[in-house]
């Protein structure tokens, strides 16, 4: 048996098995190679790797984690998962020439992530990543001055609207049909300088992954640099789920302190438990996971 199994390969993943591995807790971390960052070409705001290409980040991390002999790394995917009778774990993993096998750990860290729900308007899934994006911490500084388009409805789009003016004052406002806006936040709009279109989009037209321009289904054109969505995310997995986790309005996994959830020896780190959705944070939760695994599997083991 496992001290502890990690599901996801990620920024949380990789952080808690690094912890774990110096803590010499035997881990087991399953990778099934999906990971959110996939159509960005740099991952930004992440202390000392700044601009770095995330599949490189993610390729250091399983390489740091080679220096630990009681870590194993396995590119495999948690399709199934219950709690044993008396206690701990146990995971049936897809993988290894489509072989099903299950493996027993006494700790499990869940750091699945999220999944994006992209704007049904075409072209958009041609340009994500390059000059169409969900994060304007991540990609704002890139495009700083230049002439934003902001897609969605309601509070959301007037919210991402007015949060984007900290990197441009070019901004429009496409809602993509009515704005289902009231007059008073339709006037804050017009007070910061912020246009708005609310045509219904007929597609983004852009050269090399770069976009040139919003065309509306009216026959206008609408000339931008780049194109941010208030996004609308998924649970990647609903493992955390099946084992008696609650949600968050929102769609989160309800976390306490240290990454815990109610379920005993479950903690769920990174994209799924944090409203706060940075490869830095999600680094940070998966360390506070592991701190607290350790503390936990210390206090059995001293008994």
């Amino acid at each position: 048996m496992y001290d502890v199994i990690i599901v996801g390969g990620g920024p949380a993943g990789l952080s808690a098995a690094l912890i774990l591995g110096r803590c010499r807790r035997r881990v087991l971390l399953c990778d099934a190679g999906r990971p959110r960052s996939a159509p960005s070409r740099h991952l930004n705001g992440f202390l000392t790797r700044d601009g770095t290409p995330p599949e490189e980040l993610r390729r250091r991390g399983r390489e740091q984690l080679g220096t630990y002999d009681s870590v194993e790394v396995r590119d495999a995917e948690a399709t199934d998962v219950s709690r044993r009778t008396g206690g701990g774990f146990e995971v049936t993993l897809d993988g290894d020439g489509g072989r099903a096998r299950s493996e027993a750990s006494r700790k499990l860290l869940l750091a699945t992530g999220v999944v994006d729900s992209l704007p049904d308007v075409e072209g958009l899934r041609e340009l994500y990543g390059r000059s169409v994006f969900h994060c304007p911490y991540c990609d704002g500084w890139e495009h700083r001055d230049q002439p934003l388009a902001v897609y969605g409805r309601g509070a959301n789009g007037q919210r991402l609207a007015l949060e984007l003016t900290a990197w441009s004052r070019d901004l429009v406002l496409c809602t993509d049909g009515p704005a289902l806006l009231p007059p008073d936040n339709l006037d804050r709009l017009a007070h910061n300088g912020i246009g708005l279109r609310e045509e219904r989009i007929a597609r983004l037209e852009g050269r090399d992954g770069v976009l040139e321009r919003v065309r509306f289904e009216t026959g206008g054109a609408l000339a931008r640099r780049a194109f941010f969505f208030a996004s609308a995310e998924r649970q990647a997995s609903d493992l955390a789920q099946r084992l008696g986790c609650m949600l968050t309005p929102r769609g989160d996994v309800e976390t306490g302190r240290y990454e815990t959830t109610g379920v005993p020896g479950l903690y769920v780190a990174g994209d799924a438990s944090r409203r706060v959705q940075l490869a830095v944070v999600a680094a940070a939760e998966g360390a506070m996971a592991a701190f607290a695994i350790n503390t936990e599997l210390l206090k059995e083991d001293l008994r």
